[in-house]
């Protein structure tokens, strides 16, 4: 299986293609998958569009080994959890293709990492190991080679110093952050960046009052100096992301698609611009399962942006994403 296809795709038919020969693979390969369409009666011989596949639904992650027979994990990602909530566990056959996708879906919204001083203020995924999100950011900074960028905990006086610095040089910057600690920094300091982008991550992991996505995005623009606040969509389960420049609006990379399923109904797929079920087509996870049912809820755009609604009303909260959205 020839994964790096992928960062080819160059269009809806491209897409599609791709989709459904990672189908047959992981039909053929992943063993719990197959169980699953199995049990469904599917025949993956009738599976020719993408409408078509079936979705693993995400707790499966919980219970089950998901990963391509033949290959072995190079690591192993885990979800943060609530309190004595099962853990999700992403067994990574591949840590290249991780970068590539990571690498690859920076690259296609905000261009050459190069460019970018990354400043990373995520306490909550610092404090445990396994953290997808942390490898990400970490190969990021890393890639930029930029000598101020790194990591932060509870040092905000030594963070702020050098973002007021950097972005009064000139440099531009990013500061991702989990949406507890932004708030923090908010309530704390008063600037006006103006090379400086703020990106979070969701997730108030229990650390603070819950509030609805646009008023924490107001906050912080009213803190910060800025116009709009970015966002970053992605969870253990999956090896790419989606990334909103404003308003909650996420894009994905080409590689990677949204499908909202019927809410009542959980092997329909709506019609855009209803909201239903979050499913993601992650042609990145080719080693694992590239067809996710989620347990959040969402609404497509006929342009193929998406938003986050909330999440379904009996799934657990995720430990990196306690934000609650209008």
């Amino acid at each position: 299986m020839n994964a790096d296809k992928i960062f080819t795709i160059s269009s809806t038919n491209d897409f599609e293609n791709q989709a459904i020969e990672i189908f047959n693979f992981q039909y053929q390969h992943v063993e719990v998958y197959r169980r699953y369409v199995d049990l469904l009666k599917i025949d993956p011989k009738t599976v020719d569009s993408i409408s078509k596949i079936p979705f693993l639904p995400i707790q499966f992650f919980k219970s089950q080994k998901v990963i391509a027979s033949g290959y072995t994990e190079e690591i192993v990602f885990t979800s943060s959890g609530t309190t004595g909530s099962e853990t999700s566990r992403h067994y990574v056959a591949s840590t290249e293709l991780y970068k590539k996708s990571y690498l690859n879906g920076f690259q296609h919204f905000y261009g050459d990492v190069e460019e970018f001083c990354i400043l990373a203020l995520l306490p909550a995924y610092l404090e445990r190991t396994g953290s997808s999100l942390v490898y990400m950011v970490d190969g990021l900074i890393k890639q930029s080679e930029n000598e101020n960028g790194g990591f932060y905990l509870n040092q905000h006086d030594e963070l702020i110093e050098k973002l007021k610095a950097l972005d009064g040089a000139g440099q531009k910057c990013i500061l991702i952050g989990v949406s507890f600690a932004l708030l923090e920094l908010a309530e704390k300091y008063n600037l006006n960046l103006q090379n400086t982008i703020v990106m979070e991550t969701g997730g108030m992991k229990g650390r603070r009052k819950e509030i609805i996505r646009s008023e924490l995005h107001e906050i912080l623009t009213k803190a910060f100096g800025l116009k709009s606040i970015h966002s970053e969509y992605g969870m253990t389960e999956l090896l790419s992301q989606a990334y909103s420049k404003g308003d909650g609006i996420f894009q994905c990379p080409p590689w990677m698609r949204i499908l909202i399923r019927e809410t009542n109904d959980p092997l329909s797929i709506a019609p855009i611009g209803t909201s239903g079920g979050i499913n993601i087509i992650d042609l990145a996870n080719v080693y694992s399962c590239s067809f996710i049912q989620t347990q959040d809820l969402g609404r497509l755009h006929p342009d193929g942006s998406f938003e986050v609604l909330g999440r379904m009303d009996t799934a657990p909260i995720r430990g990196c994403n306690l934000l609650i959205y209008e």
